[in-house]
């Protein structure tokens, strides 16, 4: 985790001191189950709460760190430390247990946290976007495909299909919080032998998780790997949008541009450069996101009922993961919140090349009139060529063709270049999407 892309919130959720307290309050609640079940005392399960730490304040974290370069485990390491401070009651602590129980739930834990950060940070781009696209809905602008000149959209359009995106994104993420917040006390090799099953559905309860059907000794790494791949996706399309504004900031487009604050410097060498530095660095961003899910499905294959070849990577890409994305949707949001949109320079690319948007249209109207579309096909393009070539004004080529105007008349010709044809049908996309 590194302090220049992180956000708090969510590094507090990956340290110690957290880690350290969900692992107390699994094994203190198992003790609670096992107390009413009479497998232990119950003066011993309130003497655990009673008299264990209160907080993992830095001297208890370097304790147990001290116990674990003995017993090179740090679940023993922990549990001597909570020993230390409870006495003899701890000896009932991890009755039955196993240390993925411990380990497999409390991740859970964290990540059904990190999930509601996470889905906070996509309400946040959903309601810039959603603002965005309203107030731009009907802002006429040219739509490209391959990187040239289409057919006209409007800018509102963008900013409702990106919205649409993150609408499925949100409904993923949901899906997956689901999908990892379970709950494994199930014992060594996972068959429940020397603990009841009642503990884990107490834990389960306490701690906000749903009870793990199967857990052999570890939580099926089907459901991490789902996760990930989630939190990738969701990458993707902060990468989508910030590649679409990295585009439209280019000198040569300049239709909407990164806020450019006071006091900003876009170049060490070139006072006069203003860098779409935010998408670029979400770009950067994803490719991170995205490379921790490659590691998350390698976890899934196990030998047997466990090994820990996954808990390494987990360490390394559950924090990471999630404390990138969640740094990354709020720069996405506050980019769209703040993103500059220049309406004199997107008129300036619908005119840039002398009405060739209108092709399609003029090439219906031509087979509607009884030309082939072969022959229609052909009667466009070469005029549209001369527009190309030689800098020629699209309509008055077409009415200067006998071709083109033995079918269509100048004031019909006249009548296909308009631009609100292109956009009679953007109420309709956005009662889709914002229904």
């Amino acid at each position: 985790m590194i302090p220049r892309y992180s956000r708090p919130e969510m590094v507090a959720i990956w340290q110690p001191a957290t880690r350290f307290q969900i692992w107390f309050d699994i094994e203190a609640h198992a003790a609670d189950a096992m107390a009413e079940l009479g497998v232990i005392p119950k003066d011993a399960a309130k003497a655990i709460w009673a008299r264990a730490p209160k907080a993992y304040d830095d001297a208890a974290i370097a304790r147990i760190d001290e116990i674990e370069a003995v017993t090179k485990h740090d679940v023993i390491a922990f549990l001597t430390y909570v020993t230390e401070q409870v006495g003899d009651e701890a000896r009932f602590l991890h009755q039955g247990m196993t240390s993925s129980d411990v380990l497999d739930t409390a991740l859970s834990v964290q990540l059904t946290r990190a999930t509601d950060l996470l889905l906070a940070g996509v309400d946040r781009v959903l309601a810039a976007l959603k603002i965005r696209a309203l107030e731009t809905k009907d802002m006429v602008c040219m739509g490209r495909s391959h990187g040239i000149h289409a057919e006209p959209v409007t800018m509102g359009l963008k900013f409702a299909r990106f919205y649409a995106e993150f609408q499925r994104n949100k409904a993923r993420l949901e899906a997956a919080r689901r999908e990892i917040a379970t709950c494994a006390i199930s014992g060594a090799v996972g068959t429940f032998a020397n603990i009841d099953p009642a503990v884990e559905a107490h834990v389960a309860t306490k701690m906000g998780l749903a009870i793990e059907p199967v857990s052999t000794q570890v939580i099926p790494r089907d459901r991490h790997a789902m996760y990930f791949a989630t939190l990738g996706v969701i990458a993707s399309s902060i990468e989508n949008i910030a590649t679409e504004i990295r585009h439209l900031q280019r000198t040569e487009v300049l239709e909407a541009e990164e806020f450019f604050s006071k006091g900003q410097k876009g170049s060490s060498a070139m006072p006069h450069k203003r860098n779409p530095v935010l998408s670029e660095n979400l770009t950067g961003l994803a490719r991170i996101v995205r490379g921790y899910v490659t590691p998350a499905l390698e976890n899934v294959a196990l030998w047997h009922e466990r090994d820990i070849s996954h808990s390494s990577v987990e360490r390394m890409i559950a924090p990471d993961a999630c404390v990138t994305l969640d740094f990354a949707l709020h720069r996405l949001a506050g980019l769209v919140e703040k993103l500059v949109v220049y309406p004199e320079h997107i008129q300036r690319n619908l005119d840039k090349l002398g009405g060739l948007v209108f092709s399609q249209r003029v090439l219906l109207a031509l087979t509607q009139q009884g030309m082939s579309r072969e022959d229609a096909y052909a009667a466009v393009q070469r005029n549209a060529m001369k527009v190309w070539l030689e800098g020629a004004n699209f309509l008055e080529e077409l009415k200067a063709d006998a071709d083109v105007t033995a079918r269509l008349s100048a004031g019909a010709l006249e009548g296909l270049f308009d631009l609100t044809y292109h956009t009679k049908h953007v109420d309709t996309i956005f009662r889709r999407v914002f229904a």
